[in-house]
């Protein structure tokens, strides 16, 4: 819901106030249904304190999709883009996404194009999808370029979601590993200390490991917390900053079997989305420039960057490909195909296939290689905090039968 100021009239004469409606032509006819002519209507800006905070896109990958869905659906039914557009804003369950349509909508009807709408509202619309529509409007196939849209952020959202899928055990088992031992650490192990310095003994090793590790997490607790929050505000603003985030993309890529999946989720997302662009006539230079700043990998966007420049000098498109680690043979040899035979679309699309299987067979065996390690190291974890807490009382418990 936005905000406006306006200025009109009603029986007793000139009046004046604020009304809040999901769009300017909701405020008019809400005034109006109170009986005031509107004279001046404008948006009251958001502040720090009124506007949505959303971190990347606020709309969920599912919502795009069935929006994408619903739109060709409607086209291909004979609906205008302008009632399409009026219909999908009422029906559409993302908050963000209603909003940006039912603006949209607004620029429809005073005559711009859709894709002059959308680019406004570039947090919801990637510059895929613009281009994707402005090409789609230029050959008049828009119905079939939402579809080609809608299967593209389908086969994305399925990459992601397996990759996910597979990170979010060994993350889980982590945080309650680190969960378990702050507990025994802080309310279990002070327990036994009394006992243990009643007793008189040497102590283990590994007991006074514990121990002492037990003391330093109850006196600077607060140290470690406070570690960890400055660790990932760290390195959340190094993945902000494109030079260290290079390092760090380069990092991720060299990591065992964890490298591998990444790069082949990456290489997926980049083939994918060129073959869309590709298959919706965008030109290749353009395309080009989309994936670089779309496939969220700062060294994948490097060679990209550097294609685009052979592109541009009259070279071939895979010369910076092939000297590169990070694109396998079959990459650069599929698209070297497509170039010569002027089916680049198709086999870019036959390389995101293989890809995508490829992480989703790497997920498969990352979960299952990765969850009894994670088992064996927490009971590791755990079991040497019992073990320096049970050896000495089986020499208590010997001491006191002598």
């Amino acid at each position: 819901m936005a905000r406006f100021v306006y200025e009109g009239r009603d029986k007793s004469g000139k009046v004046s106030g604020k009304v809040t409606a999901p769009s300017k032509r909701e405020a008019v006819i809400k005034l109006g249904e109170s009986g005031i002519k509107v004279i001046q209507l404008s948006e009251v800006p958001e502040s720090l304190l009124t506007k949505d905070i959303a971190i990347g896109n606020p709309v969920k990958l599912q919502d795009f999709v069935i929006y994408l869905r619903q739109f060709s659906t409607l086209l291909k039914a004979g609906v205008s883009v302008v009632d399409s557009t009026n219909i999908l804003a009422k029906q559409t369950s993302s908050k963000p996404l209603r909003k940006a349509l039912e603006q949209m909508e607004e620029d429809l009807r005073e005559g711009n194009a859709l894709s002059s709408a959308a680019a406004k509202h570039s947090k919801i619309f990637s510059s895929m999808f613009i281009n994707m529509i402005r090409a789609g409007e230029a050959g008049g196939n828009m119905d079939e370029t939402l579809d080609r849209l809608a299967v593209h952020y389908e086969k994305q959202n399925k990459t992601k979601q397996k990759i996910q899928s597979a990170l979010a055990y060994p993350i889980t088992v982590a945080f309650v590993a680190v969960g378990v031992v702050i507990f025994l650490l802080v309310s279990v192990v002070p327990t036994f200390v009394t006992m243990f310095e009643g007793f008189g003994a040497q102590l283990p090793a590994i007991t006074l490991f514990v121990l002492n590790s037990s003391n330093f997490m109850q006196a600077y607790w607060w140290l470690v917390i406070g570690i960890m929050v400055l660790l990932a505000v760290i390195f959340i603003l190094l993945r902000r900053n494109p030079a260290s985030k290079y390092y760090l993309d380069l990092i991720g890529l060299k990591i065992p079997f964890f490298g591998k999946m990444i790069q082949k989720a990456v290489l997926a997302r980049m083939t994918r989305t060129l073959s869309s662009l590709f298959s919706s006539s965008v030109p290749i230079l353009q395309a080009m420039g989309i994936v670089e700043k779309i496939v969220e990998n700062e060294v994948i966007a490097k060679v990209i960057g550097q294609s685009k420049v052979s592109l541009e000098n009259g070279l071939s498109l895979t010369d910076p490909m092939k000297k590169h680690w990070a694109f396998p043979p079959l990459v650069t040899q599929m698209i070297a195909i497509g170039e010569e035979t002027g089916s680049l679309d198709a086999m870019l699309g036959k390389v995101a296939d293989f890809y995508e299987e490829e992480v989703e067979n790497s997920t498969d065996q990352l979960k299952a290689i990765i969850e009894p390690i994670m088992i064996v190291v927490l009971a590791a974890i755990v079991g040497t905090i019992v073990i320096a807490i049970m050896i000495p009382m089986f020499d208590i418990f010997n001491h006191i039968k002598k």
